[in-house]
């Protein structure tokens, strides 16, 4: 079973486990899984404790939240949380945009009825969230995240906040968020508008703690809750090796170097270094929850198994001795320091 203790999502009523399942595999990302394995992972989830969901249009162009709507539907709906996002609407005869494809196809492997399309807009927000709400079979979701606007800052925030903050406030929605994988953004929109939680990939793992600079210190003030994806930098905190997946391309020579570096200390302390990569990311008091992406029940209960092991607190020492990780990055088992104090 997965840990458990309820966390809420900045200063709203809507509480997460410390783990949660990011569906983006179940979509066909990096390759496609059939419905049977994509909902057979959902259930699994469910039964080894996860509680929160987090989907989008985006993956697998609908076919994330058809899998997951199927699922969570046979289950009392207080009995989990879901988050999706907008930013994208699908729309049959729409061009691929080249943003989400390699050699002229999409991210997402399979055949698709309908593309993604970039739109931030007050009205198309509305439609985002009723198009979402139907291929999940929902009446709610419990947050909605605008999705990578890294090139749509002004009308992100002119169009879908303005709407999220208006949904949130007749209660369709419980919280609301911004979805990227850079941590500069996020820092301002924290503080201009009034958000919830922000849905951060790859930028606070064991490799890398940027969002120590920026992001998690303005968070702590405003009361943003932190969900972090990409905890395993897209593969290379799994198996570090030449050739190992690092933001979604192959890892240049010194980010396999300082994974190997990390492996090298995890191993000297009998663990597993995807364990650390975990349990690190959810340590830190700003984070509510920690997404996996998995596409099996096998990956969940493995994983499962990584996030209840106990790490020694002599690993976490080591690490910042040897300045793998910041000083100022909070840990299991050791006192925290304030953010960037030799760092």
């Amino acid at each position: 079973m997965f840990p458990s203790a309820a966390r809420p999502l900045g200063r709203t009523a809507v509480m997460v486990g410390p783990y949660g399942l990011g569906t983006a595999p179940l979509g066909g990302w990096p390759t496609a899984v059939s419905e049977e394995d994509a909902r057979a992972t959902v259930a699994r989830a469910l039964e080894l404790g996860i509680r929160l969901f987090d989907t989008a249009p985006l993956y697998g162009h609908g076919r994330a939240e058809h899998h997951l709507g199927a699922v969570l539907g046979e289950h009392p709906r207080d009995s989990y949380v879901v988050t999706t996002k907008v930013g994208r609407l699908l729309r049959k005869g729409a061009p691929l945009d080249p943003s989400i494809t390699v050699d002229g196809r999409s991210l997402f492997a399979g055949e698709h009825e309908a593309n993604p399309v970039f739109d931030f807009s007050y009205d198309a927000t509305l439609r985002s969230l009723e198009e979402s709400l139907e291929r999940l079979g929902l009446d709610r979701v419990d947050a909605a995240y605008i999705h990578d606007p890294d090139d749509h800052y002004a009308a992100a925030l002119d169009g879908a906040y303005v709407a999220l903050d208006r949904m949130r406030g007749e209660g369709v929605i419980g919280a609301i968020g911004v979805g990227m994988n850079q941590t500069r953004m996020l820092a301002r929109f924290a503080r201009v508008g009034r958000f919830d939680c922000f849905l951060l990939a790859g930028r606070y793992t064991l490799l890398e703690q940027s969002a120590l600079d920026d992001l998690i210190p303005v968070c702590d003030e405003r009361g943003i809750s932190l969900v972090i994806g990409g905890v395993f930098n897209s593969g290379v905190l799994i198996d570090p090796r030449p050739g190992s997946t690092y933001n979604y391309a192959p890892a240049p020579p010194e980010v396999v170097g300082r994974a190997l570096a990390l492996k090298v200390v995890c191993e000297r302390h009998g663990v597993p270094l995807a364990a650390a990569a975990l349990q690190f990311a959810a340590a830190q008091p700003v984070v509510a929850s920690v997404l996996m992406g998995a596409r099996s029940a096998a990956e969940l209960e493995e994983n499962a198994g990584l996030a209840a092991l106990a790490i020694p607190a002599d690993l976490w020492a080591e690490l910042k001795d040897e300045g793998l990780v910041r000083v100022d990055a909070p840990v299991p088992g050791l006192p925290s320091v304030p953010y960037n104090e030799n760092a």
